[in-house]
């Protein structure tokens, strides 16, 4: 489900941090768009942005330290940044919700889990308390808990982590919200467990129409649950695209680095083991950006005009686009 019209724009974004060592532009200009019912992904290693993207967005940036110094977030057109307090309170939850990395920091454990999808029911929908708790079990029952009438009397701690994963997915879309943020929704979980999270995000997608940001370090879960994709390096966007061109033609020398970092099975693997390739290197700390491109100590492909200032975003493709002096290259 795509009508291809976009209900969330990020526009110039940028959020800073004060520091010991003085201002820390954490996020760089960053633009995306997310189109009604689609999902899009947002990758890249530890500490590139992606989760900053999404906490600015939600404007659950600690104030101080962090702030958005510009840019503009649009829902529906309307700038979440020019928003009060209050009034994003009534966006959180409602317009837009967030499943985070672990449930067990997110989910308040002195309380049951059915208390607290109800409390988010109630607060935005104004229902009794008793019709909160009611719809509180459709939606573990949606999610795919089993027992939900039981479960929804435990503590958080007395449910195994696929379950607090999905009492978090229940508690987010309990106000069935135009948008689902994901940020790494299946981190500490076992293969199976994370294979049949992304199989309800998906089953939510398509069947609730609901757009979902997934954040992770793994393009094999990009392929898998998202149709766009946006690589973040260093605080700054360097490709964006539909996932089969960025998967199949990668134009930034990052996005190649982080697909041949993914394993992968041979029918045929032959007596010789191939060690896994790597990025060698580390990302840059922020507070040592200098404008110009933040990959290219790490680069095979760094060129002159790589040290002298950051590259403009060129499209390189349908939709296709990246920020590399390379990026033309075939």
């Amino acid at each position: 489900m795509n009508n291809g019209q976009p209900i969330l724009q990020i526009e110039r974004l940028c959020v800073d941090f004060a520091t010991r060592r003085g201002n820390i532009r954490v996020l760089n200009q960053i633009d995306l768009h997310l189109n009604a019912g689609e999902a899009l992904g947002i990758v890249g290693e530890s500490g590139c942005g992606k989760s900053m993207t999404a906490l600015a967005v939600m404007r659950l940036i600690a104030s101080p330290p962090g702030r958005i110094a510009s840019g503009r977030i649009l829902l529906r057109g309307q700038n979440l940044v020019e928003l009060s307090e209050k009034q994003m309170r009534d966006v959180r939850g409602n317009e837009i919700s967030m499943i985070f990395q672990e449930p067990m920091t997110a989910l308040n454990p002195v309380f049951k889990v059915g208390t607290q999808i109800a409390e988010n029911i109630q607060r935005h929908q104004g229902v009794s308390k008793s019709a909160a708790m009611q719809q509180a079990l459709e939606m573990m029952r949606a999610v795919r808990i089993p027992a939900a009438k039981r479960r929804i009397r435990q503590y958080p701690h007395e449910l195994s982590g696929g379950m607090r994963q999905r009492v978090m997915i229940a508690m987010a879309l309990s106000c069935e919200p135009s948008i689902l943020i994901a940020d790494e929704p299946t981190t500490a979980l076992d293969v199976t467990v994370q294979a049949q999270i992304f199989d309800l995000l998906r089953d939510i997608q398509q069947t609730r129409g609901t757009s979902i940001i997934l954040i992770t370090h793994d393009m094999g879960v990009i392929a898998e649950v998202a149709q766009r994709v946006a690589v973040m390096y260093a605080g700054h966007k360097v490709e964006e695209g539909p996932v089969k061109q960025i998967i199949g033609h990668p134009r930034h020398p990052y996005t190649r680095g982080l697909l041949q970092c993914a394993p992968y099975i041979k029918t045929n693997p032959g007596p010789v083991r191939e060690a896994l390739a790597e990025i060698p290197g580390f990302v840059p700390h922020l507070s040592l950006l200098d404008g110009k491109c933040p990959f290219r100590p790490r680069c095979p492909q760094v060129q002159p005009q790589c040290r002298e200032k950051m590259p403009d975003e060129v499209e390189v493709g349908e939709g296709h686009y990246a920020v590399c002096w390379a990026a033309g290259d075939k």
